[in-house]
């Protein structure tokens, strides 16, 4: 009996102990550098708003936020790494749309988007800019899709990457308007852009990061971006509905994601760092200037968000907007 007794109190000290020390880590964290995860090439949209908010994110914990680019597979092999990490919020993934597409467009996913990845909050969202090479004898997006109509699959577009947002928003765009194009896929729309000013590619829905100064400085014309409402820093441009394309929209979403099992208070605080860095004035500032906009959302709202957008994009495969990827 009184063997019972004592191993009794022995286990329940050592889960006391071991509480004790889940509940030190989360009361201490972050006590070491963050590892974020990035599954896109450096030098794009997406790589560049995770550095600018990590550098703000290092000095609210004093601890280091390091971001690990991981690029591949439309954002297959970088998410797939996340998921696989430990789930003690020590590794982190910025992404975007691609997370709620790929469900539908990829086959054989490696993970179960919706039980393997935890929303934590979402960060930005921007519209995508259409525009063309100066050399294109076109200044409107009708004048555009009457060029593409006379000359079915002779313009090229880039994109960042087979089904990302700059390439799915092309295949929208011509579901809607009944144009055939030839898509060139690159790794990053860095690597995208050089070919479109070279006019090696004609046309691209980019991101306003990468839009913005060439269109001021000329080298680009842009004719649209794929929101419903104008871009405050290409306020002339009109939206892609303006301009004679009835009810397209486009907007692409990123947001931070922690492997499932991340213990809520540690969630909670990850979730409470972003939300201070966004709603401090200066960071906020400056991403309006690239147009991007910030919008955060707690991770609870942002689940439902995901699962809604998971099946818009289900529903669009279906309807045979846009072709599964092999």
């Amino acid at each position: 009996m009184s063997r019972h007794i004592t191993r009794g109190i022995l286990l329940g000290s050592g889960m006391a102990l071991a509480a004790s020390g889940v509940i030190g880590a989360e009361q201490n964290y972050p006590d070491r550098p963050i590892r974020w995860i990035v599954p896109y090439s450096p030098g794009g949209s997406t790589s560049w708003t995770a550095r600018f908010v990590g550098e703000h994110l290092t000095s609210v914990w004093g601890e280091q936020v390091l971001v690990d680019n991981r690029p591949g597979a439309n954002t297959v092999i970088g998410t797939e790494a996340a998921v696989r990490s430990k789930p003690d919020g020590y590794t982190l993934i910025y992404i975007g749309s691609a997370l709620a597409s790929n469900v539908t467009l990829v086959k054989n996913l490696p993970y179960d988007t919706l039980k393997d990845i935890a929303p934590i909050a979402t960060v930005s969202g921007y519209e995508n800019v259409f525009v063309v090479h100066p050399s294109l004898p076109v200044k409107t997006v009708k004048e555009f899709i009457a060029l593409a109509r006379r000359n079915p699959n002779e313009l090229t577009f880039g994109s960042s990457g087979l089904g990302t947002g700059s390439h799915l928003a092309v295949e929208l765009f011509k579901a809607a308007t009944q144009t055939q194009m030839v898509h060139a896929p690159y790794k990053s729309t860095a690597q995208a852009v050089p070919d479109l000013l070279a006019g090696r590619i004609q046309f691209m829905f980019d991101f306003p990061t990468t839009a913005v100064q060439p269109i001021k400085a000329g080298k680009l014309r842009g004719l649209a971006v794929t929101t419903t409402q104008r871009s405050p820093v290409l306020p002339d441009l009109p939206t892609v509905a303006e301009a004679g394309v009835e009810g397209f929209e486009f907007g692409t979403w990123c947001g931070v994601f922690a492997p499932a099992g991340t213990p809520p208070a540690i969630a909670d605080k990850l979730a409470a760092a972003f939300a201070r860095v966004l709603d401090t004035p200066a960071p906020r500032a400056k991403l309006t200037e690239q147009a991007i906009e910030v919008t955060p959302m707690a991770s609870q709202r942002f689940s439902a968000f995901l699962r809604a957008d998971i099946d818009r994009w289900r529903d669009l495969l279906r309807s045979g907007q846009v072709a599964k990827l092999d």
